[in-house]
Formats: structure tokens, sequence, C-alpha cells
């Protein structure tokens, strides 16, 4: 292995088995998930734009070992450790499908995420991003409800935010999962394409079946969130986009190392009261 990681339960796989050299050289898109699936759900649109390309090559990054996961049906009296095995499967699974140039999984425990005083998972997402150096960069956004998928996202602005400035990415994007991004003002929403291939999206989270099976059907409700973002983004226009997923821009944070993530974050959502009580002051 290329990169040297912490836990003895990661995981790196390259559908196509070139060198990981090759694989992290070549990555031009680079998403950094929670948990297996939510590279799928968040990430579809650098994927899809990636997909069959010869120039351009997407690499994913699982955080968690997936022990957590809620289990019903077939799935019910599974144990962590027999879970761990399955959602890893199935994350290899969708890299294949969706023709990803490496897919890690870093193997941590969601508690060990959580915690602040944890350095080893930013030396991890450090040592991938600095060898990879990919333009664009798409991680969980600051305002998701999901413990996990906050604090993995912190995890990654730190490590970011430690690269060399002409290592660092030019986007970084904060995607929607567990909290939508419909109430960001429309003109700070940054738009991110889902209607290519439609299929190709379908199967990528259809992949887990573990999770499908066990109790939620995240692959209705990714197309639904998707479909409903594009018909209601624009009140007075025809679609232009058929599927689509909302994203805050987190590039500032990366190029201003010292500017407050919560700061950034709280000031958005100031603008989204202001505008609501603008409109209630008017028309009320």
């Amino acid at each position: 292995m290329m990169i040297e990681l912490t836990k003895a339960n990661s995981d790196v796989f390259i559908p196509d088995e070139v060198s990981e050299q090759v694989a992290l050289a070549r990555t031009t898109h680079l998403a950094i998930g929670a948990h297996q699936d939510d590279l799928e759900i968040f990430g579809y649109a650098p994927i899809a734009e990636c997909y069959a390309k010869k120039d351009k090559w997407f690499t994913g990054v699982t955080v968690t070992d997936g022990a957590g996961s809620v289990r019903a049906g077939i799935y019910s009296d599974f144990t962590d450790e027999e879970m761990k095995e399955i959602r890893l499967q199935e994350q290899r699974k969708a890299a294949f499908i969706g023709e990803y140039s490496i897919q890690y999984q870093l193997g941590f425990s969601s508690s060990e995420v959580k915690n602040p005083a944890s350095d080893h998972i930013i030396n991890d997402l450090y040592a991938i991003l600095n060898i990879a150096q990919p333009e664009e960069v798409y991680l969980h956004n600051p305002a998701d409800k999901h413990d996990t998928h906050v604090s993995t996202m912190v995890r990654a602005i730190t490590a970011l935010r430690k690269l060399p400035v002409d290592k660092r990415p030019k986007k970084v994007y904060g995607c929607e999962v567990w909290r939508d991004l419909d109430w960001m003002m429309d003109d700070e929403k940054a738009v991110l394409n889902t209607s290519v291939q439609d299929h190709i999206a379908t199967a990528l989270v259809s992949v887990y079946d573990s999770q499908i099976s066990g109790g939620k059907r995240y692959d209705l409700a990714t197309t639904g969130r998707r479909l409903a973002n594009a018909t209601y983004y624009a009140s007075h226009g025809v679609d232009d986009i058929s599927s689509m997923n909302f994203a805050m821009d987190l590039t500032p944070l990366i190029e201003n190392p010292s500017m407050s993530l919560k700061d950034y974050t709280v000031a958005a959502i100031q603008r989204f009261q202001d505008d609501v009580a603008g409109k209630l002051d008017r028309f009320a």
C-alpha cells in the first residue's frame, strides 16, 4: 500500500487494478463521506462527470466502518462484525459500477470520528489529499443534522487546510444528505447536476441492499429529493435540469483557513432568516 492508513481494517479498492500511485495521480474529483452509501447519495454529480472519461477520475473516501447500521428483515440478526463486512463489500460494488479511480474505506468507528482529540482521521485524509491533489472536493454540509456527518466534514476541512496552498483544490462543496439545502438563498446554492445517466445513479444507491432491505428506502428518497430540487428550484422558469443536488460552497474556508466554519454557516442561516422575515414584513 502506497499510503499507510491508521486502521488495520482499512480497505483500498481499485476497480481497474492499476497501482495506487496511478489511481491517485489521475484523480480529479474526490469525495469524503462518513458512511458507506453517503458518496453515492451526495456525490453522484462528480461521479457522473467522471464516468467513462479518460481525463477525469472520481476517488471516494468512506471514513467509518459501518458497524452502527440499522438492520431489519434478513439482516436483523447480523452482528456488527458481519454488517461491517457487508457494507464494505457494498461500497466496493458501488466503486466498481461507478468506475471510481480508487475507493478508500478508513475503518474508523463513529465515536472516533466524533472525538475532536483524534488526529488519526485527519492524518489519513491529509495523506490521501496530499498525493491525489484533486481539483474538486465534495463533503457533507456543515448544516447536516447527523453528528457523524458533521464531524467527518470538520475533520476533512482540517485536513484540507493543512495542505500547501499549491495543493489545495480549486473548489470544495458541502452537499446535502441528512438535511437538504433548499433553505439556502438561491444565488448561494451550488447546483450539482444529477440528471446524467440516471440508470447509473439508481444502480449506485440500489447496491446498498443492507440499508434498503434493512428498512431505509434511500434509493427512492435520493431520487425523489433530486427530482424535487429540480422542479422547485425556479418558480418562474422551465426546468433546464431534471435532477439536481444542492451544495454549499465551502471553498472560502479553504482559501482562508482562519475563517470560522461556524460563523460561515450561521451567516448563511441568518440570510435565510432575514429573507423570510423580509417577505412577511412586506406582505403581512
